[in-house]
């Protein structure tokens, strides 16, 4: 197994979302690898944690990285929520990005939460990616 390509999955993760306009026209720059310090944007979209499984074979070393990314909002109702997920989706579904180290394989969608967080208007839509890479 190797799990030596994480940071290099996450930066071009991160990258991606950051640099795709239909996501910025949604939540500007609001795309967070780690959540700033103070007062927290109305909707913003943020990376998190991830679960990796070794997909090793004989031609190499890989693995199966599920990448969790998150829509959070304080707006009532799902509508622009949903919006900015779906701008996640199109940019990461087979996109192909450029890893300092390994190699993205693929890259696809796997499931979605979408959630009210506690008793306000804080709604929550939890993206899960997989992303298969080698390293090489």
């Amino acid at each position: 197994m190797s799990y030596g390509v994480a940071a290099a999955l996450q930066a071009a993760v991160y990258a991606q979302l950051t640099n795709d306009t239909a996501l910025g026209a949604i939540v500007g720059t609001d795309i967070f690898d780690a959540l700033p310090s103070g007062t927290l944007p109305s909707l913003y979209v943020a990376l998190g944690p991830e679960v990796v499984k070794d997909q090793s074979d004989k031609t190499g070393a890989g693995a199966l990285h599920e990448l969790l990314v998150s829509v959070i909002t304080d707006v009532a109702g799902f509508a622009q929520a949903k919006s900015a997920a779906a701008a996640v989706s199109d940019a990461l579904v087979d996109a192909d990005l450029a890893l300092t180290r390994g190699q993205l394989v693929s890259l696809n969608f796997y499931k979605a939460t979408a959630a009210r967080v506690g008793t306000g208007d804080t709604r929550q839509i939890n993206l899960v990616f997989r992303a298969r890479v080698a390293d090489e």
